[in-house]
């Protein structure tokens, strides 16, 4: 019995030789994979550079939208760390997910109704429930019972406060002042307002975290060490002052 297996009748079909090209289908789907981005690059006037360049502008506008907004320093009130003219780069993200501002922080909040119009820059001296005096014997900010050293920030030839005050910061707001004391307008000065010179913490626009411009001053923005020894606030206090 003749046991040999027999051709088929796919065995039998002819074979493609060496020489037939059969990359035809994927330099097709290549092709289309890539039409319509020829198709927009030969309408739009520059081609593909001005595509990209189009791309580049709408990364950075959204970068500049929903994580980093570059802030231009107007006043004096955070010298010597932030100069008159300095850009700082604000994170806007610094608060979105749970965390809160924290006392040290540079902060960039709209001051609409509070201090004024328009956004202003200052340090979170006090967060809600805190208790914060001016001034001890010594002529010492107190905040929760504990003198803050802010040497490391407050201007030279500056007292923490020239502005004696008394309060409980409530909850869901801050406490702010600048580093320039005599030369900043801030939450002392508007103890009798509304909002008792309260900031919410849903007007802070982001934390400064780097000073970017001009070059020779750039700097990262940490939180000084002054405010690390300070207690928590006691449960209860807040939402009085």
């Amino acid at each position: 019995m003749d046991t040999e297996a027999q051709p088929t009748e796919r065995d039998r079909s002819p074979r493609p030789s060496d020489a037939e090209d059969t990359s035809e289908p994927e330099e097709r789907e290549g092709r289309s994979r890539f039409a319509l981005a020829d198709r927009v690059t030969e309408w739009v006037p520059g081609g593909w550079i001005t595509v990209t360049l189009l791309a580049s502008l709408l990364c950075l506008l959204l970068v500049f939208t929903f994580v980093l907004q570059p802030f231009r320093i107007p006043s004096g009130s955070m010298e010597g760390g932030l100069r008159i003219g300095d850009r700082v780069l604000v994170n806007k993200l610094a608060y979105r997910f749970g965390d809160r501002p924290r006392r040290g922080d540079v902060v960039v909040f709209d001051g609409t109704g509070y201090f004024g119009h328009g956004d202003y820059i200052k340090r979170v001296v006090g967060v809600g429930g805190d208790h914060v005096v001016c001034c001890d014997g010594e002529g010492r900010i107190e905040v929760n019972g504990r003198p803050v050293d802010e040497s490391e920030f407050l201007y030279p030839g500056d007292s923490p406060s020239t502005v004696r005050f008394d309060v409980v910061v409530p909850d869901g707001t801050l406490f702010v002042l600048g580093d320039h004391r005599s030369d900043s307008s801030d939450s002392r000065d508007h103890l009798g307002s509304p909002g008792g010179g309260m900031i919410p913490v849903d007007e802070v626009i982001g934390r400064a975290d780097w000073i970017v411009w001009p070059f020779g001053h750039a700097t990262r923005l940490d939180r000084p060490g002054g405010y690390a020894r300070v207690p928590a606030a006691r449960a209860g206090e807040g939402g009085h002052g």
